[in-house]
């Protein structure tokens, strides 16, 4: 069985691209609201291309998530790492309408889990979800996130700022230090 993620590559742009196009209805209540530019090769090529340059910052961890026969099939980022003492990211994460129910989203969001903790050496993963965002709350839990409050107005989505349900997860080994950063 192939990974469950991997990071992105500029290569990507054409199947993501594809897929944004293929999803936009079913990822607009999710979204903030994007140009038409964001749905084509280009815009996905300059998308990539800023996530990477983040990456190479230690800030984010961009990456896509793969389907069981290797092909791209979603995305899963860890954004705004932040190091010091609060060694924390934040998830986000989607999978194509027609992939879902797959445990695609699970497998990626629990592979991020294990590059954060296991890799990077961060303490803490925090995500938040739309209060009605039902699916996306079943993969948190499953990940072993556990609610821990509500955002109100919190992220500009589908063109107005929402109230978001709060998660996290931490990194149970209190020794753990792997990549280094408190040394």
């Amino acid at each position: 069985m192939p990974p469950a993620t991997r990071l992105v590559r500029p290569d990507d742009a054409p199947a993501l691209a594809d897929l944004l196009r293929r999803n936009r209805d079913f990822l607009a209540p999710w979204e903030p609201v994007r140009t038409d530019e964001w749905f084509t090769v280009e815009g996905q090529r300059t998308a990539i291309h800023e996530v990477l340059g983040q990456h190479e910052r230690g800030l984010a961890l961009p990456h896509v998530v793969l389907d069981r026969d290797g092909r791209v099939a979603g995305r899963v980022n860890l954004n705004t790492i932040v190091r010091g003492a609060f060694q924390s990211a934040s998830v986000g994460y989607w999978v194509s309408e027609d992939r879902n129910g797959q445990g695609l989203a699970t497998a990626g969001v629990r592979e991020m889990k294990r590059v954060a903790f296991e890799e990077l050496g961060l303490h803490r993963l925090e995500a938040g979800t739309l209060l009605h965002n039902a699916a996306s709350q079943r993969v948190l839990e499953r990940n072993a996130f556990e609610r821990f409050g509500l955002a109100p107005r919190y992220l500009r989505i589908a063109g107005r700022w929402q109230d978001h349900v709060l998660f996290q997860v931490l990194d149970e080994d209190e020794a753990r230090d792997p990549a280094g950063y408190f040394q």
